[in-house]
């Protein structure tokens, strides 16, 4: 297989649905080895099923990326069974709707443990690994959160804006390495984890359709849109790119009002 990550080996968290399996699809299928870490078990072996059936080549690693020895251990298993260690993408994200006040310790401790010290728990175990290659890649999944407000979800929030900060101190510490490392800002997504967040509306159909009068193109972006971005910044096709945020938000973010209902060009083309 000659794709764009041929004899790549990469670690992908979070990757038994959504965003990240989009991307192990994507990369085994550009000719990657790919560790699925995951801790939706069930999924995660069934998607390294799908993937090893079509002749990919991945694993599926039970991992809780909040918790150190746990990421240490998978990416070992990794470099143990593909022989190294290229590309890190950290797709693991959990949110938590609710106001800050009546948000619990243990939310802010989970959330921020899974979105945020994920990624230091991945840097640090990975390191000495990805530094064995003159160029290596660290991918992160931000979202537009990164950069403005969301109501209802405060902590979600300010985790999101972490891990842009983080990505760019990342970027500047360890640019001399040859390890790149660079963010993803998805918008409106249909992901599981929009899924669950909309279920805590009164009409969730409703309120997806509400939010995507917002977005410029009028659709929710798919896994794969945001995959084939995370691809990009993975490989050498974005040689000289880093410390940068990629938003992939259908135009969410380039307008302070927009209502797509209300656009003139559509209703006269």
């Amino acid at each position: 297989m000659n794709g764009r990550l041929a004899g790549q080996v990469a670690w992908i968290s979070g990757a038994a649905s959504g965003i990240g399996a989009a991307t192990a699809r994507l990369f085994v299928s550009e000719g990657a080895s790919v560790t699925v870490a995951d801790v939706c078990d069930d999924d995660g072996r069934q998607l390294v099923n799908e993937l090893n059936s079509a002749n990919g080549s991945a694993a599926y690693s039970s991992c809780d990326v909040a918790v150190s020895d746990q990421v240490r251990n998978s990416i070992k298993s990794t470099v143990e069974q593909f022989g190294g260690l290229n590309i890190v993408v950290n797709c693991a994200g959990i949110v938590h709707v609710g106001l800050l006040h009546e948000s619990s310790e243990e939310d802010w401790d989970r959330l921020m443990g899974v979105n945020v010290k994920g990624i230091f728990f991945s840097l640090t175990h990975a390191f000495s690994y990805l530094r064995r290659h003159s160029r290596s890649y660290m991918v992160n999944v931000g979202s537009i959160s990164s950069y403005v407000g969301q109501r209802l979800t405060p902590v979600y929030t300010t985790s999101k804006g972490a891990v842009r900060s983080l990505t760019q101190s990342i970027a500047l510490d360890y640019a001399a390495t040859g390890l790149r490392c660079n963010c993803v800002s998805p918008g409106i997504t249909d992901t599981p984890m929009l899924r669950k967040h909309l279920s805590t509306t009164h009409d969730p159909d409703e309120a997806l359709r509400q939010r995507l009068r917002r977005v410029p193109l009028n659709r929710a972006m798919s896994p794969h849109d945001i995959a084939r971005t995370i691809l990009y910044l993975s490989c050498e096709d974005s040689a000289g790119v880093n410390g940068t945020a990629v938003v992939v938000d259908g135009g969410y973010l380039a307008a302070a009002e927009w209502d797509a209902a209300d656009d003139s060009l559509s209703s006269t083309t």
